[in-house]
């Protein structure tokens, strides 16, 4: 079903929101009233900056440790060479059969859609993938290994961020996969939606309602503070149309690294639609040690969270490992049982 509404909240459309996205490290520091708190950010980092207006709107003006302020920021800690973060610690080169595809799970690829995101995150996993070693045309000529595959049930769409794909050209894209007879599932990984809520556009809902496949989108949400009301009409859209909706977060340190906003983010999410699904350890990436959680504070916190919300809201804790079959479900601490016996007789 399409929402009968034309989300007229949109007051601008989301590509101009796009192209109005703010470069500049000094441009945003004073966007916010910050440029006396800038001796830690990075003026001329080597992975460029780029912030949308409809996400800087959510962030605390004058707060330098705003936790949206602090994924997209560049930090002078970024230069740091730490031992044990590499430019490709999931070794993704190693999982790519063929330009444009990776294959790392039994009955699923993932296809890099779009080689660019809406908002670059400071901890992301793939600043230094070879994105021009995986261009494609219009033909997808990477869905050749899908259809010569029976065993893959589900195309997940990657990148980069498949919705930052002009809309005809993700109509074909999703088109040619639906003609696929053994693909069942469509899966769309984005946080587009996130940082612009104006993509949820009724064009965009008639592509992934307007399908055989059944579509799930996995958003990226860190934090309680990057859901408002113009996301939370997005997403209420996409709900509207029957999408499943799902959430995978970032463990980062300065971000969300403590139980109370973990929990804030599962019961905003619950509140918009949208399931807990992955807590994800950062990737071990160059560049982005300075968000590094242990896994012992991780499975701490996790064991707190747990004592705090009903399952459904506690996230998956895990993470990725090379070579695995899965994700790796990361084990965490007992909870102490409790003893709800009372009795009659005090």
């Amino acid at each position: 079903m399409i929402p009968s509404n034309s989300l007229p909240w949109q007051a601008k459309t989301w590509q101009t929101q796009l192209s109005g996205a703010v470069t500049q490290v000094q441009d945003l520091a004073q966007i916010l009233g910050l440029s006396d708190n800038v001796e830690d950010w990075d003026a001329d980092p080597t992975f460029p900056m780029r912030v949308p207006m409809p996400y800087i709107s959510r962030m605390n003006h004058g707060d330098p440790r705003d936790p949206l302020l602090r994924q997209v920021m560049p930090q002078l800690a970024e230069r740091i060479d730490a031992v044990g973060f590499e430019s490709d610690p999931l070794l993704e080169a190693s999982t790519a059969p063929i330009p444009g595809l990776l294959h790392k799970y039994q009955g699923r690829v993932l296809v890099i859609a779009a080689e660019h995101c809406a908002v670059n995150c400071r901890y992301c996993f793939r600043r230094d993938f070879s994105y021009a070693k995986h261009r494609h045309d219009t033909t997808f000529p990477m869905l050749d290994y899908v259809r010569d595959d029976a065993s893959i049930r589900e195309v997940i769409l990657s990148g980069g961020d498949p919705l930052i794909m002009p809309d005809e050209r993700l109509n074909k894209l999703v088109a040619s996969i639906e003609a696929i007879p053994h693909v069942k599932r469509l899966r769309i990984h984005t946080r587009l939606p996130v940082v612009i809520p104006q993509r949820v556009c009724r064009p965009l809902i008639e592509i992934l309602v307007n399908t055989r496949l059944s579509t799930t989108i996995v958003a990226h949400f860190n934090h309680a503070n990057e859901i408002d009301k113009d996301v939370a009409i997005a997403f209420a859209a996409l709900r509207q149309a029957g999408i499943t909706l799902l959430n995978q977060s970032v463990l980062l340190a300065g971000v969300n690294d403590d139980d109370v906003a973990l929990c804030d983010l599962s019961e905003a999410l619950f509140e918009v639609g949208i399931l807990p699904y992955y807590l994800h350890l950062p990737d071990r990436v160059r560049g982005t040690s300075h968000f590094h959680v242990d896994t012992d504070t991780a499975t701490r916190l996790h064991t707190t969270i747990q004592s705090k919300l009903p399952g459904y809201l506690v996230p998956k804790l895990v993470r990725e490992i090379p070579g695995r079959p899965a994700k790796e479900l990361i084990a965490t601490d007992s909870l102490p049982v409790i003893s709800t016996r009372i009795d009659p007789f005090t």
